[in-house]
């Protein structure tokens, strides 16, 4: 409920008051130019940077890794954008955060750190190694001592081949 009075009723009180105080520092005309004009390369950079996070996405389903990182980058990348689409100059600013990519690597490093381990669990107990996952900073084996993972029902991994089999046809 805080979360939402702060997005919808603070944010864009903050908002206002800036894009006055910078209306009466450079004129009315200046003022919406610059907000048409970041607007306009805020939806260039989402773009370009949306490309790059889509086709990172698409390497890591490639080498049959779990795109974790890539799956951050893109809801970021996302948000970003429409950070810098919303008009107002404190958005730009988060957006543009959000946007370029040595601080959305930030961004991602403290989401990974701070969020992830209290809202994901993963099947194997470890919201921890989904974090470091997350994060890009997991290390072989889960961390967990002699390497491999535990599945749910107690198992191991069982390294082999498959070969595929027609079914019998019936007559």
């Amino acid at each position: 409920m805080v979360f939402l009075v702060l997005l919808f009723v603070v944010v864009p009180i903050i908002e206002l008051f800036v894009i006055i105080q910078v209306g009466e520092a450079i004129g009315v005309l200046p003022t919406i130019a610059l907000l048409v004009a970041d607007s306009i390369l805020g939806s260039m950079l989402m773009r370009s940077q949306g490309r790059v996070a889509w086709a990172r996405f698409n390497a890591a389903l490639a080498e049959s890794r779990i795109p974790h990182r890539e799956v951050l980058d893109g809801a970021l990348v996302i948000f970003g954008g429409a950070l810098l689409l919303t008009p107002g100059f404190v958005t730009d600013v988060l957006g543009i955060i959000l946007l370029l990519p040595p601080t959305r690597a930030l961004v991602r490093g403290l989401i990974a750190r701070r969020l992830l381990p209290r809202i994901v669990i993963s099947r194997f107990g470890a919201p921890a190694a989904a974090a470091a996952a997350a994060a890009g900073t997991a290390r072989p084996g889960g961390g967990r001592p002699g390497g491999g993972r535990r599945r749910p029902g107690g198992g191991a991994d069982v390294e082999g081949t498959a070969t595929e089999v027609d079914p019998p046809r019936l007559q």
